[in-house]
């Protein structure tokens, strides 16, 4: 299987893994908060911003679709059939 931009798009291989690591980043973040002994306001903003932004990431994530503006590769026709 060759490796195309075509693919890439389609599978939406960055919006994946930026959700992933927002996954991983949240999960850090909440087991962080939850350890400390007694939370500041500073700290409680600080959660605050990273659930905030992944709402950001959801967004863009759900409503995004593939680039239409990426050429087809040059790909060579079959001698047999055209295509």
């Amino acid at each position: 299987m060759q490796v195309t931009p075509e693919w890439i798009d389609r599978w939406r291989i960055w919006p994946r893994m930026i959700i992933t690591l927002y996954g991983i980043a949240f999960y850090n973040t909440t087991t962080w908060f939850m350890a400390l002994p007694d939370p500041t306001n500073a700290q409680s903003a600080f959660v605050s911003v990273i659930v905030g932004a992944g709402a950001g990431f959801f967004g863009i994530y759900t409503n995004g679709k593939a680039s239409a503006n990426i050429p087809p590769s040059n790909k060579e026709k079959c001698k047999t059939c055209g295509k």
